[in-house]
């Protein structure tokens, strides 16, 4: 993964400050996004559209 030079240095620093590795700390954080994401209404109702849309245009070219 590619990171701005500030924003890895700010992650090291926290990973370090939290007694665990820079990749731990980016899969936690991921994690924790993902969570979220699944608890918040709009970005389930847009993804719910997406997923619909998708399976539209799939349907399409099965035809």
């Amino acid at each position: 993964m590619r990171l701005p030079d500030e924003l890895a240095e700010e992650v090291d620093a926290v990973a370090r400050a939290k007694g665990t590795s820079v990749n731990q700390l980016i899969i936690d954080s991921l994690a924790a996004e993902i969570e979220r994401a699944r608890h918040d209404q709009d970005f389930m109702a847009t993804l719910k559209r997406l997923v619909n849309r998708d399976q539209e245009i799939l349907d399409r070219l099965a035809k």
